[in-house]
């Protein structure tokens, strides 16, 4: 077969070396930028809540109660728009299911600026969580779809890494425009939502992914999408020769249906795999709201002064943007279910010093090594997980696993506000440590090898353990 052969011959085998033997490019860093720009403001969101809570509560006098509600707003949204976003990424296609989140998020954060109760604002919250939950869970797969399996995991964990932006920014407009400007908590979330617009008519041009579109018998528009690809990549210049992989393989394990696909998930061929990604994503979203909802709290309980100091937020945030992009690049040398086990374990390490800290210094150097290691792992989340299911389920395998980490993260402060009074500050960041290591225990034992391995290839051994 040609490189541009007719659109009924174009076989998965033949997509996936096509796609496999381009360099990265302009185009790649096209979409590597569209996504990233997308999780920035998916976190902005997420961390500005933190911000606006203060102001809204002085404003309303809201109780304690009303308050912890409103800050769990993002997390119920989350939960119900990667689930959503999962499904409908494998019925509808991964593209038009960004857009819309795009769209959702932008509309009710500007509902929730100007909300004029605590109904309407708790509402939009969780509306536009909706829309970043969604977000989060179509954009890795999405991209992992069109990149070469010899930098797929640095540039998925690059992708995430840009998370760490969104809560620098939401930091910066918290000091200098929740506080500072009267009504900033009502501006601020016009401010995060406005970008939006102008990124989603750049994703008006974002190609819908080729491999969706082959399982889906779209091989047609599959063929000018790889084409179209290549003509924008080569710049009229040959590429490298496509090598055909015979051990790649069509894997179908669905009819395609809703109900198809999530049975599928459970299904003899993928229940050791979901279990496992589902028990990896709970420990890594329930240890990481644990921690970073309740530090501040539990810090100034300690008595510590820095838990208020706008420098200690800041270090903590910037102690992501490493954590990120390192994992990123060592999971491209180390297979990437051992890198997860090394950032699992780390961040282990990292509550073991919190557990045991007796100062403000101490204090904070543990806080960013945990910070360091628990948002390395947060790239390889969306990496690892876009890898192992086959494309047929890909985004409603991320989508489940999301949900089930959301639930993780209502769940850990509440957990760890019970927990407090109890077990104290040590026995909090005992209660992470242990299961930090149980979650790279299950990835250890039971994570699949991903590393350098095309997407086919890794569903095939999927559905065959």
């Amino acid at each position: 077969m040609t490189e541009t052969g007719a659109s009924s011959t174009l076989t998965s085998r033949a997509l996936a070396a096509r796609l496999e033997r381009l360099p990265i490019s302009r185009f790649h860093y096209k979409l590597l930028f569209a996504g990233g720009l997308g999780y920035t403001f998916d976190a902005m969101d997420g961390a500005i809540v933190a911000f606006i809570l203060p102001s809204v509560t002085k404003e309303w006098g809201l109780s304690s109660g009303a308050t912890g509600v409103l800050g769990s707003s993002l997390l119920i949204g989350f939960l119900f728009g990667a689930l959503a976003a999962g499904i409908l990424g494998d019925r509808i296609g991964r593209r038009s299911v960004m857009i819309s989140a795009l769209i959702l998020y932008a509309a009710a954060s500007i509902v929730a600026a100007v909300a004029p109760n605590f109904a309407v604002l708790f509402i939009a919250r969780v509306v536009a969580g909706m829309g970043t939950g969604a977000e989060s869970a179509i954009i890795a797969p999405y991209l992992s779809e069109f990149v070469p399996s010899r930098v797929r995991g640095r540039y998925v964990g690059s992708l995430a890494g840009f998370f760490a932006f969104g809560y620098v920014f939401a930091s910066l407009l918290g000091y200098f425009v929740v506080n500072d400007v009267p009504h900033g908590w009502r501006w601020v979330q016009v401010i995060t939502a406005v970008p939006i617009l102008m990124l989603l008519w750049w994703r008006r041009a974002l190609p819908e992914s080729p491999r969706f579109l082959h399982v889906h018998g779209r091989v047609q528009e599959a063929e000018q999408v790889v084409s179209k690809i290549e003509a924008e990549v080569s710049g009229g210049r040959p590429l490298p020769p496509v090598q055909h992989d015979d051990a790649v393989p069509d894997v179908q394990v669905s009819s395609g249906s809703v109900l198809d696909n999530l049975k599928a998930l459970v299904g003899p061929g993928l229940r050791k795999t979901s279990v496992t990604s589902w028990i990896y994503w709970f420990v890594a979203i329930f240890t990481y709201y644990g921690f970073f909802t309740w530090i501040p709290s539990l810090l100034v309980k300690q008595g510590f002064d820095i838990s208020k100091s706008f420098l200690f937020s800041i270090l903590i945030y910037l102690a992501q943007i490493p954590g990120y992009y390192s994992a990123a690049f060592i999971s491209e040398y180390l297979e990437r279910k051992w890198t997860i086990v090394l950032y699992l374990t780390g961040g282990a390490v990292g509550a073991l010093g919190l557990a045991f800290s007796g100062s403000s210094a101490e204090i904070l150097i543990w806080g960013c090594v945990l910070s360091f290691f628990m948002n390395g792992n947060a790239a390889l989340e969306y990496s690892y997980t876009s890898e192992i299911y086959p494309t047929m389920i890909r985004t409603t395998g991320l989508g489940v696993a999301s949900a089930f980490g959301r639930v993780g993260g209502i769940l850990a402060p509440i957990i760890i506000g019970y927990s407090y009074s109890g077990v104290g500050f040590g026995g909090v960041f005992t209660m992470l440590l242990i299961l930090l290591l149980l979650g790279a225990a299950v990835i250890a034992v039971f994570g699949q090898r991903t590393t350098g391995r095309s997407l086919e290839l890794i569903g095939q051994d999927t559905v065959r353990s």
